[in-house]
């Protein structure tokens, strides 16, 4: 690695791995039910981690939308803890290698950030790059949440060991179909995995979805987690959301005909012509939890 290229990130340590599979979990992008923050949190957390890298917060961050945080005691300024995007190594329940890229996604200059994951992913001898997301879809909570995923042309085999999307789409795009690309051109496979949460219970936590994703980095990356915790947590999420929905005559025809979109539309796992609205569910949802909360 040259001079220039280290500049943009510290290496803190030289840990052997074995060609270790990137999982790519950047906040600040989308994320619905916070799907994959919950999963690659929970992923992080299954053995121990050491700390490989950390990218210059003073060149990638807007330190205004991420401020530090101030730690005082008895009016005494002891600490200043600063926003940061690590690359940490850790193991799956196998004992097999996993880096983990997480923290804020970059504010500024994706291309030095992608420029350096990949001389990262070099360097480590990285196999494979899993980047995972959720967005908020018309699906009803009462069928498995789906899957879908996105990747460059060189890796599109990946694309249907989780699903397939149809059709031709622009949107706004996050740092990881920047990576997408940067990988690609370096030779190295990634595949983007997103789940598809009900739109109605985007705004809090669906574990559910979490679950699904470590299902998919399992299915994709051949590692192996432990997501029993996510599965008693989406049980119990889902009873809560059922209580809701019973109440309201309006709200059970919308589910059931969501239900019935969902069955039908194989051969469209988006479906964002028939999005509804759920607005109004979602703000009787988020009361409902707030009552059980106190």
């Amino acid at each position: 690695m040259s001079p220039e290229e280290r500049t943009l990130y510290r290496l803190h340590s030289e840990r052997r791995l074995e060609r270790p599979v990137l999982i790519v979990g950047l906040e600040g992008w989308v994320d619905a039910g916070l799907g994959a923050a919950t999963a690659v949190a929970t992923m992080v957390a299954a053995s121990d981690s050491d700390l490989i890298a950390t990218f210059d917060s003073d060149h990638f961050l807007d330190q205004r939308a991420r401020r530090p945080v101030v730690h005082l005691l008895d009016g005494v300024n002891t600490e200043m803890t600063w926003p940061q995007t690590q690359l940490r190594a850790a193991e799956d329940a196998a004992g097999r290698d996993v880096l983990y890229l997480v923290g804020p996604e970059p504010d500024f200059h994706w291309r030095g950030f992608v420029d350096a994951s990949v001389q990262l992913a070099k360097h480590f001898e990285v196999r494979l790059v899993v980047a995972l997301g959720a967005f908020p879809a018309p699906a009803p909570h009462t069928r498995p949440v789906r899957l879908v995923a996105t990747a460059p042309p060189t890796s599109s085999e990946l694309i249907d060991r989780v699903g397939r999307t149809r059709g031709e789409l622009e949107v706004p795009a996050g740092v990881s179909s920047a990576l997408e690309i940067g990988f690609a051109e370096s030779a190295i496979d990634m595949v983007t995995i997103w789940a598809r949460v009900p739109h109605y219970v985007a705004a809090m936590a669906f574990p559910e979805a979490s679950a699904a994703l470590i299902d998919g980095v399992a299915k994709v990356a051949g590692l192996s987690y432990d997501a029993s915790e996510l599965r008693r947590a989406a049980d119990a999420s889902r009873r809560q959301v059922d209580e809701v929905i019973a109440s309201s005559r309006e709200h059970v025809e919308m589910v059931r005909k969501l239900e019935h979109a969902v069955d039908a539309s194989e051969g469209n796992p988006l479906g964002i012509e028939t999005l509804p609205s759920g607005d109004e569910l979602a703000a009787e949802l988020e009361k409902f939890l707030r009552d059980e909360e106190r």
